[in-house]
C-alpha cells in the first residue's frame, strides 16, 4: 500500500512564537516533513515572527538545529539545507506597531496566507486586530490558534468575540492535536464505513466505554500554568472532549466540515451534569528522589488535580443508560491513549456457567502503537470439552500497513496541511469550544465551592484508590494501564 501525497497550493505561513518552544519542538519539523513529502511546494514560503531580533540567517540556522534535535530519523543535512532556504524571519511586536510593514511587504498578494499564533492566548485578540488594521487580512486568509480556547466560559467567549471582529469563523482553524491523529480519524471511517460496527453502536449494545489518556511524566517546567488549570481544563475539556464526541456522535449527512462539528456540537449539549460523587480527582504523591505534584508546582496548599477519573453520561436515544468512564493523569504506570468501547455479555450462554463471562471489547489505541483489536470469544484449543477464551483480533497499523506505516504523518503535520487546503472538519468551531466549558464550568465550581482536595496518589500507579471505586461500585472495571 502506498500512501499518495497531493501538494497543496502554493502558500505564505507566519508561525508567531517562531522561535518558541512548539514551533522547534512541532511546527516546523512537522512542515519539514511535508516538504520532504513532495507535499509543500517549492515556491511556498514560512516566515517566523517573534519579539526576539534574529537574521534571517539566525532563524534559519535555529530551525535546522531543531529538526536535528526533535526529529533526528528524518534529518538530512542537504534536505534540511533545502527546506529553511524557504524560510524567512521578522522581528514583530504583537503589542505595538514595530516590524508589522515589514512583515506585509515580505507577503504574496494572491497566495493563501495563513497566520499561526503560537503565542500566549492573551496576545490572539491583540494578533487579529493587527492582521487586520495592517491590511494583512483578505479572504485567502486563516488564522491557527492553540488551546487553552479560554479558562472558562466567560474567557473562550470573549476570545471567540475577540477574533470574530477581524475574521470570519471559516476563517478560524482552533487546532487540537488529538484530532489530528490516523487513530482518530481512522474512528470515524470504522464507525461510518463498516456495516459491521454502526448497528451496534448503542445502548442496547453497549455496557460501557472508557476514555483512557495516562501520562508517565509529572508538570515539569509547566508548574505555574498547569496548577492554573489542572487535569479538567488541561485535558478534559478539550481533547478527552472530542474522542467523547467522535465515539459517541450521530452519523453526519456528509463528510463534511460543518456537518462533521454539528454532530459533535449536539453530543457535548446532550452531556448531563456530574454529580461530585461520579468524579474522582488526585494528586501524585512523592516517591524517592521524585517530588510531589505540590512541590512541583510550588504550592503546598494547592487543590488543583493532576488526575482526574469521571462518570459521564448523554441524555439522547443513542446513549441512554451508557456510561462513559473518562480518566486521565499525570505520573502513572504508562503512557498511554486509548479508547475502549466494552459490549453486554451475550442475553444467553449456551455453554453453560462454567464457560464464565465473556464480552467484546473494541479497543482503539491511539498511543503508543497506533491501532485497533476487537476482543472476540472463541473456543480454547485442545480436548476436554467446551473452554471459552477472549483472544484479540489485531490491527496495529505498523503490521496491516508494513513499512508504509512509517510515513503516515503526524498529527501537527496533517493538520497544518489541512489549514492550507481549507479544511475544517479536524478543527473546533467557535460554538462546540463554548458549549463543552458550559459543560465543564458548573463541575470545577462545585469542587471550588465546596473546597475538595484531591486524593494522594503513588507514582507508578493507575491513580487514587477512589478512582477504583468509581467503578466498582457499578460492577465494573477500568482496564489495566500497560506499562
Amino acid at each position: 500500500m502506498v500512501s499518495r501525497v497531493i501538494p497543496v497550493d502554493t502558500f505564505d505561513l507566519v508561525i508567531f512564537g517562531g522561535t518558541g518552544d512548539l514551533a522547534r519542538r512541532k511546527i516546523l519539523p512537522a512542515l519539514y516533513r511535508r516538504f520532504v513529502s513532495g507535499q509543500m511546494e517549492g515556491e511556498s514560503r514560512i516566515i517566523g515572527a517573534a519579539r526576539s531580533e534574529h537574521s534571517k540567517e539566525e532563524f534559519q540556522q535555529i530551525i535546522a538545529d531543531a529538526i536535528k534535535e526533535f526529529d533526528a530519523k528524518a534529518y538530512d543535512k542537504d534536505l534540511v539545507a533545502e527546506f529553511v532556504s524557504h524560510l524567512d524571519y521578522v522581528h514583530v511586536d504583537a503589542l505595538g506597531e514595530e516590524g508589522w510593514q515589514t512583515l506585509a511587504e515580505k507577503l504574496e498578494g494572491d497566495r493563501v496566507k495563513a497566520f499561526y499564533f503560537s503565542v500566549a492566548p492573551s496576545l490572539f485578540g491583540a494578533l487579529a486586530e493587527r492582521l487586520r488594521t495592517n491590511g494583512l487580512a483578505d479572504q485567502n486568509t486563516r488564522i491557527v490558534v492553540e488551546k487553552p480556547f479560554g479558562h472558562d466560559l466567560a474567557s473562550a467567549r470573549a476570545l471567540n468575540q475577540d477574533l470574530a471582529e477581524h475574521f470570519d469563523e471559516s476563517q478560524i482553524y482552533r487546532i487540537d492535536h488529538y484530532l489530528g491523529k490516523e487513530t482518530v480519524q481512522n474512528l470515524m471511517a470504522v464507525r461510518f464505513g463498516n456495516m459491521l460496527f454502526e448497528p451496534l453502536w448503542n445502548a442496547q449494545y453497549v455496557d460501557h466505554i472508557q476514555i483512557t489518556v495516562a501520562e508517565t511524566v509529572g508538570v515539569g517546567g509547566r508548574g505555574e500554568y498547569y496548577d492554573k488549570s489542572g487535569a479538567m481544563r488541561d485535558m478534559v475539556q478539550n481533547h478527552l472532549m472530542q474522542l467523547l464526541c467522535l465515539i459517541a456522535m450521530e452519523p453526519p449527512a456528509r463528510f463534511e466540515p460543518d456537518a462533521v462539528r454539528d454532530e459533535k456540537l449536539k453530543v457535548i449539549r446532550a452531556l448531563e451534569p456530574v454529580p461530585h460523587d461520579d468524579i474522582v480527582r488526585g494528586q501524585y504523591a512523592s516517591a524517592g528522589k521524585n517530588p510531589d505534584y505540590l512541590s512541583d508546582v510550588g504550592d503546598l496548599t494547592s487543590r488543583t488535580e493532576s488526575f482526574i477519573a469521571m462518570k459521564v453520561k448523554i441524555s439522547n436515544w443513542r446513549w441512554a443508560g451508557t456510561p462513559l468512564y473518562l480518566r486521565t493523569g499525570k505520573k502513572l504506570r504508562a503512557r498511554t491513549s486509548e479508547i475502549a468501547v466494552v459490549f453486554k455479555e451475550t442475553p444467553h450462554s449456551i455453554f453453560g456457567p462454567e464457560s464464565g463471562s465473556h464480552r467484546n471489547i473494541l479497543t482503539i489505541r491511539l498511543q503508543p502503537n497506533e491501532g485497533m483489536d476487537l476482543g472476540v470469544t472463541i473456543k480454547e484449543p485442545g480436548p476436554g470439552g467446551m473452554r471459552l477464551v477472549d483472544v484479540p483480533l489485531d490491527m496495529t497499523f505498523a503490521d496491516a500497513l508494513g513499512p508504509d506505516a512509517e510515513d503516515v504523518p503526524d498529527a501537527y503535520e496533517r493538520l497544518i496541511m489541512d489549514v492550507i487546503r481549507g479544511n475544517q472538519t479536524l478543527f473546533m468551531r467557535g460554538d462546540e469550544v463554548e458549549a463543552a466549558w458550559a459543560w465543564a464550568d458548573p463541575i470545577i465550581d462545585g469542587w471550588e465551592t465546596r473546597g475538595d482536595r484531591p486524593f494522594a496518589y503513588d507514582q507508578g500507579s493507575t491513580g487514587p484508590e477512589e478512582s477504583m471505586m468509581l467503578m466498582h461500585k457499578d460492577g465494573r472495571r477500568w482496564r489495566e494501564i500497560k506499562a
